[in-house]
């Protein structure tokens, strides 16, 4: 069983690969990285499906969740309800969390540390039950002290006056308030903007209603001034997604529409440069014409004059034969360094004829735009299908997570997935 993005519409499948073999392309550099390494395994009990960006503190250690697995006991997964845990910089582990399905189930993003090593994170199901939730509950927002204990900071309720199905990466504020997304919930059912406060009181900062954006998947990140930034997977004027702008007051801005050739199906987080433009990647569009509505794409969105914003695609993946570049970068972040350089995954595509022919790669794109693969993936002791971005240290070393591979009598014979570091 693997885990799924519950709500993701339009996203690319595996049958596309039949046609992969007919693309052919002049394409960019396919450079193995010669130090890739794999820095722990999961096997079930120790976590499974690993789907997002990892943190790390100043001492190297690795923080991270994964969307099955551990000694919990839920609804409907065979595996386990999810984990969060802390690996060294060796990949040991120092602790491990089960969730069990009161507490929540299936953390489906990534972790936010504060100064004082508590962890932050959100849940897609778990918590409250009810016609509103199904069967498995709204999801929750959460707490780890530095220990791994948990508590339970918020359980989504659904219905008309809430969110649902959470799947964001939180950010905080100065206050200790915590902002985020949910997939749907509220009166158009098109997803929310929400804050927490620090008793864990919710507002519902915004209700996105499809024409200005819908399913804003991965959360939000803020400018120095507190406004929000983020991305629908869906809505807007063509319907294939948007980047959108919150205000204090809570008035949204649409800064760019999807159209598929511009991208399509945008469900990453997006990050800054220091001249103010954002990055980010979409799982589909681009001008590849392998793909039915494009391979995915990586973009730059960038102010101009007016308060008007202008977007260019830095990169359509599958633009080479049989799609070695890479195909569907899913949910990011992107990581950067101080040349510009763009450092990503994507949880298809690349050479190996495992994982039904496409494994995926992580990728470094140059301000230029030429693409260099860094690491084509197995779907072996390696792992395969990397969903989530990565993340970079002071050195420029990149710490991610696959979803699938490593040890492949766990789950077989896909595996439980891995946690690499690559040295480009």
């Amino acid at each position: 069983m693997r885990p799924k993005k519950p709500f993701s519409t339009g996203k690319p499948t595996f049958v596309i690969f039949i046609a992969l073999l007919l693309a052919s392309a002049i394409g960019p550099t396919q450079a193995q990285a010669q130090k890739f390494k794999v820095l722990h395994t999961f096997h079930g009990a120790n976590g499974a499906f690993p789907i997002t960006q990892l943190t790390r503190d100043g001492a190297g250690n690795l923080y991270g969740t994964t969307s099955e697995g551990g000694t919990g006991v839920c609804k409907d997964e065979k595996y386990g309800c999810g984990t969060v845990f802390k690996l060294n910089k060796t990949g040991k582990q120092v602790w491990l969390h089960s969730f069990h399905h009161s507490g929540g189930q299936q953390p489906m993003a990534g972790l936010l540390r504060d100064a004082a090593g508590n962890l932050y994170g959100t849940m897609v199901y778990g918590g409250e039950s009810g016609s509103s939730c199904g069967c498995c509950g709204c999801g929750v927002a959460y707490k780890l002290d530095k220990t791994g204990k948990e508590t339970v900071l918020y359980r989504f309720k659904g219905g008309t006056a809430d969110g649902m199905w959470p799947e964001a990466l939180l950010i905080r504020d100065s206050a200790g308030n915590l902002y985020g997304t949910a997939i749907q919930g509220d009166q158009y059912q098109e997803g929310t903007a929400f804050k927490l406060d620090k008793a864990g009181k919710e507002t519902i900062l915004f209700t996105f209603d499809f024409i200005d954006g819908g399913e804003p998947f991965p959360g939000v990140i803020s400018d120095s001034a507190g406004n929000l930034y983020g991305t629908t997977s869906v809505g807007g004027s063509c319907g294939d997604g948007t980047v959108f702008e919150l205000d204090t007051t809570g008035k949204e801005t649409v800064l760019h529409d999807f159209c598929g050739a511009d991208g399509a199906i945008p469900s990453s987080v997006l990050i800054w440069d220091d001249a103010g433009n954002l990055y980010g990647t979409t799982q589909a569009g681009g001008s590849s014409d392998v793909c039915d509505g494009g391979c995915g794409a990586v973009f730059e969105l960038s102010p101009v004059s007016g308060g008007n914003w202008t977007e260019k695609v830095l990169y359509s993946f599958c633009s080479v034969s049989g799609c070695a570049d890479g195909l569907d970068p899913l949910s990011g972040p992107l990581a950067r360094d101080a040349a510009g350089n763009l450092y990503g995954t994507t949880i298809f595509g690349g050479v190996s004829s495992a994982c039904n022919g496409s494994c995926g790669v992580v990728f470094k794109l140059g301000p230029s735009g030429r693409e260099t693969v860094l690491h084509n993936f197995t779907g072996g002791a390696d792992g395969g299908l990397p969903w989530a971005g990565l993340t970079m240290d002071s050195a420029g070393n990149l710490y991610g997570a696959a979803e699938e591979g490593g040890d492949l009598k766990c789950n077989p014979p896909y595996g439980c997935g891995t946690v690499f570091e690559i040295t480009p």
